[in-house]
């Protein structure tokens, strides 16, 4: 039956202390293991390592354990939010995030480089086309001059 309670309300979770970390982690925008990896980080003051990062997703995922420096830290959290000290925008809170970017990036930059020297290389390859054939026939090939096709009407009138 737990399962379909929390299928039909996600946002109510029976357990408070995931409830605690679950309501820090939307307050910054992030995911509850990503609070996790934040709270261990400012407690021992070292990323997770690896190996232990499995163990904690497993307590916490599967059997509801909540470790005691993620408590805290989903407090203080929960805290500065309600006194209006805390950015959910900041990039520490975001480290982890891969596709978060609060700069304009390189490549948006060279993709206008790269757009203005094409449009201008498509401009004045028009222009020159324009004002070297001035007596031709049409724009699209094959380019005939006025001159080229005289000869031909000439002959056939004949």
């Amino acid at each position: 039956m737990g399962l379909f309670k929390t299928l039909w309300r996600p946002d109510r979770e029976e357990d408070p202390e995931k409830t605690l970390v679950a309501r820090a982690a939307n307050v910054l925008q992030v995911g509850e293991f990503q609070l996790l990896q934040l709270a261990y980080f400012e407690w021992y003051s070292e990323e997770m390592p690896e190996e232990l990062s499995s163990v904690v997703f497993q307590s916490y995922m599967v059997r509801g354990e909540v470790p005691g420096w993620a408590r805290h830290y989903a407090r203080r959290v929960l805290d500065a939010e309600e006194t209006g000290e805390i950015n959910p925008g900041h990039p520490d809170f975001h480290r982890y995030d891969n596709d978060y970017v609060t700069h304009v990036p390189r490549g948006v930059r060279q993709f206008c480089l790269a757009s203005f020297i094409l449009v201008g290389v498509l401009v004045s390859g028009l222009l020159v086309g324009v004002l070297t054939g001035a007596d031709a026939t049409s724009v699209l090939p094959p380019y005939f001059e006025q001159n080229q096709l005289q000869p031909t009407q000439k002959a056939s009138q004949d």
